[in-house]
C-alpha cells in the first residue's frame, strides 16, 4: 500500500474576475521508506498541493488517502501526518525540547505519559539528550532543527512533510539532518521533500515530481531522469599551450576555452578537436554528468504548450 495518494487534484482561485487555476490535475504517490522531492519554481502549485495532502484546503477535484484514509473526510487521518516547516512555526522557542516534545505528542493523540516517553526516545536517538532542558532558542541552528523533526516524529506518523529542511544550516548541520531524513525514511516513514537546494533533493530522493504551472511535468526515478536528460558535453584537460592557430580553429568549432580545459559540446566533434590539439598533450578527456539542477531548469524553462 502506498502512504500518500493523491490523484486528480485540482485548484482553482479567482482574483478579482481573473480565474487562476493553481493546481490542475497532480498525482503524487509515496511508498513506505521513500524519498519523494517535490519540486517547482514559487508559483508553480507546490504549497497548494501540500496544503491539500495534508487537509488543510480542500481540493475542487481529485482525492487525496494517507494510509488509506482521507484527511478531508476523516480529521483523524492527519495524525499519520508530521510535517517540518521552514522558518520557525514548529516550535515554541521559550519551551525545552522535551517539553515541545510533550506538548505536541499530547496535542496529536498522545497521552502525556507516551509523549514523555517517546519524546525521550527521540532526544537520545537524535542525540539530544543533554540538551533536553534547555531553552530551544538558546540551541543552535543545527539542533533546533533536529528537535523540529523529532517533534514531528513524535506521534510515530507514517508520512513526513519536510520544507527546506537544511536551509540556514552550516555543513555539519546539513549532514546531520540529511543523515537523520535517511535514517528515517529507512525506518519506514514515507517522506514528502520540498527544497530549493537542488543538490539536497539529488542526493536524498529515491523519486522526483517537478510541478509547472500546476502541473507535475515530471515524475520518475532521480537518478534515471537526470540520465535521461544528461548531455554529449566533454571537458578536456590539457598538459601544455595551445597555439594561436588551434585556438582560433577551436573557437570556430564553438569551444568555449578556459586554460587548461576545453569544453565541448557533441560527441561528433570530440574526435575533431583531439585532432586539432594535437601534439599538445592531453591530461583527462571526461564526460560531462548531468544533475538535477540541470535538468530542472531545462524542464521549467522549456517553451510551454498553448
Amino acid at each position: 500500500m502506498k502512504i500518500l495518494e493523491a490523484q486528480g487534484l485540482c485548484k482553482t482561485y479567482r482574483r478579482g474576475q481573473q480565474v487562476v487555476e493553481a493546481v490542475r490535475g497532480v498525482d503524487l504517490a509515496i511508498a513506505p521508506g521513500q524519498i519523494l522531492a517535490f519540486l517547482g519554481p514559487n508559483g508553480a502549485g507546490k504549497t497548494t498541493t501540500i496544503k491539500m495532502i495534508a487537509g488543510l484546503i480542500r481540493p475542487d477535484a481529485g482525492t487525496v488517502a494517507i494510509a488509506g484514509r482521507d484527511p478531508h473526510r476523516e480529521p483523524d487521518a492527519v495524525r499519520q501526518l508530521g510535517a517540518v516547516l521552514e522558518g520557525n512555526r514548529n516550535l515554541y522557542w521559550r519551551l525545552t525540547p522535551m517539553e515541545n516534545l510533550e506538548y505536541f505528542g499530547v496535542l496529536r493523540g498522545l497521552t502525556r505519559q507516551a509523549a514523555r516517553r517517546q519524546g525521550r526516545q527521540l532526544l537520545e536517538r537524535f542525540e539530544l539528550t543533554g540538551k533536553r532542558d534547555a531553552a530551544v532558542q538558546n540551541l543552535s541552528r543545527g539542533m533546533q532543527q533536529k528537535v523540529a523533526i523529532a517533534v514531528a516524529l513524535v506521534h510515530q506518523p507514517q508520512l513526513l512533510l519536510l520544507d527546506e529542511p537544511t536551509l540556514g544550516l552550516d555543513v555539519e548541520a546539513t549532514q546531520t539532518v540529511k543523515t537523520l531524513v535517511r535514517e528515517i525514511a529507512a525506518s519506514g516513514c514515507a517522506i514528502l521533500l520540498t527544497t530549493h537546494q537542488l543538490d539536497v533533493a539529488e542526493e536524498l530522493s529515491d523519486r522526483v515530481a517537478i510541478i509547472r504551472a500546476g502541473e507535475v511535468i515530471a515524475e520518475q526515478n532521480t537518478q534515471e531522469l537526470v540520465r535521461q536528460f544528461a548531455g554529449a558535453s566533454y571537458t578536456v584537460e590539457l598538459e601544455g599551450e595551445l597555439s594561436a592557430g588551434q585556438r582560433s580553429q577551436l573557437q570556430a568549432h564553438g569551444v568555449l576555452i578556459q586554460d587548461p580545459r576545453l569544453f565541448v559540446r557533441g560527441a561528433e566533434i570530440l574526435y575533431e578537436i583531439l585532432e586539432i590539439v594535437r601534439p599538445v598533450p592531453i591530461f583527462q578527456v571526461k564526460k560531462d554528468a548531468a544533475d538535477l539542477t540541470e535538468v530542472f531548469l531545462k524542464l521549467v524553462q522549456a517553451p510551454q504548450d498553448d
